[in-house]
């Protein structure tokens, strides 16, 4: 009989531990999460060694790297920071590389030591809450690795002793390949992976192993501090297990239900507090990759998921790339396509989500292209989409600051007559979006009529990304025209005004490019939001 509890690798790191800071699903609408694979981001010793993401080994970035570096991360923005699973993987070379980027689960009693001590975990937790971030810690629960012995295809050669707490074969569903994605119990209860490197299917109908898994899960989030999960592989994992794991975890939870079905995500949303906005991702890098892309595609689906979600889009992670799709710089390069992709997540409804590198102009196609280390880049503020994020982060700041309800409140499209353009509404935050692209000639014009005014009449509007500004006409109606293909996101002077100096006084700023507002931005706009979230965090205090 194994034990009730999987949390006892845990305590030492929980007697030291004073407090939780019990981050609820309200309390991260308003952050944005800065996503790295913590074996990528930056080894401890501020060295750049080789890393050659063919080979799929271990590069050598640490929690001690990540603690180093989170002036990079914050100054761009950012107040959450999602890392990879933190508990021991497979240590030895499979068929597919090292388990670098932590999801084949060996113990999870036990911390992936290649990513430093307990130690290290707590220091960059403590750390992250010091200047009021949160910290995310991804998580597997659907499957565990055993690698077979030389290769084998027998399944029965699996070493299931390995693995830990559960070194049963009894533990796990009897083997069978995913065939048919359509057959739930099948998507539930085979396995992931391949004979080469299968992933065992733990038995979460069994109501010990359930027990098991909801003890750790408190463990682990009270040992390091965790404010929020993100869970892998939701989908392959039965509804009715989800509930009770994510009380137990007591923090915020998101999860990857990989699939562009929207009803069928949206069952997900009923038994979690959030999920990867999967649905809005497909049609998204369709609609920027090209001049060509179905802008209207991006509407549509956000119309369904405000309907069909329990919190409609508020609670959603957004994301243009992540570590198991294609970079969107492998499949254009056009610098207007891509800014006003990017752009998309932090305008719209939902928790915006950058994965490191996107700030760098990283390229890498599907995995392990995708995953690539950002040392050397020598973590480069100069980057023209580093200033980019930094303007839209510090947009949607102020814009939380004007309107206390900026959260709650849904967006909405103003209908343009070319399919070429996005107007979005968000109180007091308004975004322009295009995907003309970079070298179009035609003229373009973004147009916001009286009848769906959305300034005051004769108002004085800066767009943050260049701090130009412009004015509504006396009904309160706007016509501005596309530069170069770049987005433009507009807040109303006035909103500015009430919280320090973001783009100064709005004079004629850089063109189209976001240079020029990092040397105008008000960082007591960002500072001041810290502090409320951190003041936020600390009523959640356990």
């Amino acid at each position: 009989m194994r034990p009730s509890t999987a949390c006892c690798a845990f305590l030492p790191a929980l007697l030291l531990a004073q407090s939780v800071i019990a981050a609820t699903p309200d309390q991260w609408r308003s952050r944005s999460i800065y996503q790295l694979l913590t074996d990528r981001f930056a080894p401890s010793d501020n060295s750049s060694p080789t890393c050659d993401t063919t080979t799929r080994k271990y590069c050598g970035g640490t929690y001690k790297g990540i603690t180093n570096h989170l002036d990079y991360i914050q100054n761009m923005g950012f107040d959450a920071v999602w890392i990879s699973p933190i508990v021991e993987n497979v240590d030895n070379e499979t068929a597919y590389g090292e388990a670098y980027h932590g999801y084949w689960t060996q113990d999870i009693n036990k911390l992936n030591t290649h990513f430093g001590s307990q130690d290290d975990l707590n220091e960059l937790s403590s750390a992250l809450h010091s200047r009021g971030m949160y910290l995310m810690v991804d998580i597997v629960v659907n499957h565990f690795v055993s690698v077979p012995p030389n290769d084998s295809d027998n399944i029965q050669a699996l070493d299931y002793g390995l693995i830990k707490p559960f070194s049963s074969e009894s533990d796990y569903h009897p083997y069978c390949e995913i065939t048919d994605y359509e057959n739930q119990t099948a998507v539930e209860q085979c396995w992931l992976g391949d004979k080469k490197l299968p992933l065992a299917d733990l038995d979460t109908e069994n109501l010990d192993i359930v027990k098991t898994m909801n003890d750790w899960i408190k463990g682990l989030v009270k040992s390091y501090n965790v404010d929020g999960l993100r869970i892998d592989t939701v989908k392959h994992v039965r509804r009715h297990f989800w509930p009770a794991f994510a009380e137990s975890a007591g923090v915020f939870t998101i999860g990857e239900v990989l699939s562009d079905n929207t009803t069928y995500t949206a069952a997900y949303t009923e038994v979690i507090d959030s999920v990867l906005d999967y649905p809005t991702y497909f049609p998204l890098t369709e609609a920027f990759k090209s001049p060509e892309g179905n802008l209207s595609a991006v509407v549509e689906t956000t119309g369904r998921i405000q309907k069909t979600f329990k919190n409609g889009a508020f609670l959603t992670g957004s994301f243009l790339e992540n570590h198991d799709q294609p970079r969107f710089q492998s499949v254009t390069q056009d610098q207007a396509l891509v800014r006003n992709a990017i752009t998309w997540l932090f305008v719209k409804d939902g928790i915006p989500i950058l994965y490191y590198g996107q700030e760098q102009g990283y390229t890498g196609a599907s995995d392990p292209n995708n995953r690539e280390a950002l040392w050397p880049t020598a973590f480069d503020t100069k980057n023209p989409l580093v200033g980019h994020v930094k303007s839209l982060n510090a947009a949607r700041k102020t814009a939380m600051l004007a309107n206390s309800n900026y959260t709650s409140t849904p967006m909405s499209f103003i209908p343009q007559l070319d399919k070429a353009t996005l107007v979005i509404s968000k109180p007091p935050l308004v975004g322009l979006l295009t995907n003309v692209g970079n070298s179009s000639k035609a003229k373009t014009t973004w147009t916001i009529p009286s009848s769906n005014a959305l300034f005051k009449g004769g108002e004085s509007v800066v767009n943050i990304l260049n701090c130009e500004t412009t004015t509504a006409d006396a009904d309160g109606g706007l016509s501005v025209q596309v530069d170069a293909g770049m987005p433009q996101v507009l807040l109303p002077v006035s909103a500015l005004g009430k919280n320090g100096t973001l783009c100064g006084t709005g004079k004629s700023g850089s063109g189209g490019s976001s240079t020029g507002m990092q040397t105008r931005i008000s960082w007591s706009v960002i500072g001041g939001l810290l502090v409320l979230g951190l003041v936020k965090a600390l009523a959640g205090f356990t």
